[in-house]
């Protein structure tokens, strides 16, 4: 996965628009929803039906965005676009595991802090099946892997064209310098089940030792010897590396305080900022505008080879 869907927050739409498709997940026919028949074959696209069920669960995994939902028709050439993308890897002996499938919709569960059996319910109340979702992640993925090395050539991003890309860019220091920080994780654990006077509570505790904590060696002490508190080793991030609203909060921050707690499936979690040392590693806007570039064109080469493989198809419409 690159690094622009590491750093997306996840959504079922932006699940939908950013990832990939196999041969076996295809078969969607294997999970019946009430009053469609598996045999009912709207579309064969190079040999591969596309059924009513595929266009159901398609329709509804594109509506989960909130935005204008796709007619009908443009569902159906999404469908017939993905095993179009399919069958031409397999040509180049491209085909991605499912394996690879499941650490992908592992990953973008875990955004959610979820794990797989819980994101699946959640799709499942959306009336999505994961076979669905994992057929549209396997798609992406293999097609980004077939343009990508088709195109690899022109697809490189050299140091001229981001100086270009950067030239009349507006971004502070903070941006054009990269820092690696040396984080330690504080976690106030809160029992599951908790209620809502019982985490009200733990949130108070979390801003007073938040108040509390003034640096690293003696805050970092004091949080150990707490009750329900756990500080972990310390880990290392550079800001190329971070989402930018988590590195717009660590960039204002002092060397030596606390974050604010977020909530996760353990507890309440903050970050003690102990180390902020400039870095050699490619600044965060250096990596942005490299993003941006190889993104554009990437689209561009994707759309052209697409049209491509669209006039060569077979598409019988039933």
């Amino acid at each position: 996965m690159d690094e622009s869907m590491r750093k997306t927050n996840f959504t079922p739409a932006a699940l939908c628009r950013a990832a990939r498709v196999t041969a076996a997940a295809l078969a969607l026919a294997t999970v019946i929803l009430p009053g469609v028949s598996r045999a009912q074959v709207v579309v064969i696209a190079n040999g591969s039906p596309i059924t009513e069920l595929d266009i159901q669960q398609r329709t509804k995994l594109a509506a989960t965005g909130g935005q204008k939902a796709p007619s009908r028709q443009e569902v159906i050439q999404d469908l017939i676009d993905d095993r179009l993308k399919i069958a031409k890897a397999r040509v180049y002996g491209l085909e991605v595991s499912d394996r690879d499938v499941d650490n992908a919709f592992e990953n973008l569960a875990s955004r959610q802090h979820l794990n797989s059996a819980q994101f699946t319910q959640m799709l499942e109340r959306a009336g999505i099946s994961a076979s669905a979702l994992k057929a549209r992640i396997r798609a992406e993925m293999t097609w980004n892997q077939l343009v990508r090395g088709k195109f690899a050539s022109s697809l490189q991003v050299g140091e001229a064209d981001i100086a270009s890309a950067l030239k009349d860019s507006k971004d502070s220091d903070a941006q054009t310098v990269a820092y690696t920080y040396t984080l330690y994780p504080v976690t106030i654990v809160v029992p599951r089940g908790a209620s809502p006077g019982v985490i009200q509570a733990k949130r108070q505790e979390a801003e007073n030792l938040r108040g509390r904590f003034a640096n690293c060696n003696q805050g970092l002490a004091m949080a150990r010897s707490l009750r329900d508190v756990a500080v972990r080793e310390p880990v290392s991030r550079s800001s190329s590396d971070l989402a930018p609203q988590l590195r717009d909060m660590l960039g204002a921050m002092e060397v030596g305080r606390l974050t604010a707690a977020e909530v996760t499936p353990q507890g309440l979690q903050m970050f003690a900022v102990c180390a902020k040392k400039e870095s050699s590693a490619e600044s965060p806007a250096k990596r942005q505008a490299r993003e941006q570039i190889l993104n554009k064109r990437f689209e561009t080469e994707s759309k052209k080879y697409l049209e491509e493989i669209r006039k060569q198809a077979m598409i019988e419409y039933k």
